[in-house]
């Protein structure tokens, strides 16, 4: 079956407020609709998709349980911030071992982000690196006023990724960004000054426009948390035997 037959079959089998849902999803699309517009209203919507209200506002509902479009009170229905992207897309909050994923994140980010480091370093503009410089300032000022600084943190990553002009790459943050939280819950946030200090290292030669720089120092980063995480897991095991049995 070609890719064409399958889009027929699952045109045919897909419920009406699936199939509007998709032509709404293919209207942002088409308009390219960001989180700053609204969606028309359900009439307009009703009208122009030749179908019955409840119908569109049924697939609203469906396009809303895939943060594909947010209700904002009082105010109406709009695009998403990043449409179709869920908070824990893989799962990883049901995963019974956090240790091990944790280890396991951090093997995949080990692959993934020096490269992504490399190449932010070589395609980045000026108002990109502005960006990334904003976030790793507000990251000091969090942790050097002893507030959680794992939130802005996640945004200094996702502010890189976002400086390699790479579609796919942006879309591969939730993994990246679930191991910097869930990195920063198992060591109880205890390497801030490690963090302020790679953070500027990773700024700055990304900064400098020098790939093969920012690949390294991003690897020392990551493979500094492998050993803090290692030190933390030896912690737990030796506690593990010191209980009575």
């Amino acid at each position: 079956m070609d890719s064409s037959q399958f889009e027929s079959v699952k045109t045919k089998t897909a419920s009406l407020p699936d199939r509007v849902a998709d032509q709404i999803a293919q209207l942002i699309i088409d308009q390219h609709l960001t989180s700053e517009d609204k969606l028309p209203n359900e009439f307009e919507l009703a009208s122009q998709l030749n179908v019955g209200r409840g119908t569109v506002r049924e697939a609203v509902k469906l396009l809303v349980a895939r943060n594909v479009l947010v209700i904002r009170r009082g105010k109406g229905t709009y695009i998403a911030n990043n449409p179709g992207e869920m908070e824990d897309p893989l799962g990883f909050a049901f995963v019974p071992d956090q240790i091990q994923l944790a280890f396991d994140l951090m093997e995949v980010r080990l692959q993934v982000e020096p490269w992504v480091a490399k190449l932010a370093a070589q395609r980045r503009t000026s108002e990109e690196l502005e960006r990334v410089q904003a976030y790793r300032v507000l990251v000091e000022q969090e942790i050097e006023a002893g507030r959680d600084h794992l939130p802005l943190d996640m945004e200094f990553h996702l502010s890189i990724a976002k400086c390699t002009h790479n579609q796919a790459v942006p879309k591969l943050m939730p993994l990246i960004l679930h191991s910097v939280s869930l990195f920063g819950s198992l060591t109880r946030r205890s390497l801030r000054s490690y963090t302020i200090k790679e953070h500027r290292l990773i700024a700055e030669a990304i900064a400098d426009g020098d790939g093969a720089r920012s690949e390294t120092v991003m690897r020392e980063h990551i493979e500094h948390n492998q050993q803090k995480l290692e030190a933390i897991r030896r912690q737990m095991e030796v506690s593990q035997e010191e209980k009575p049995k």
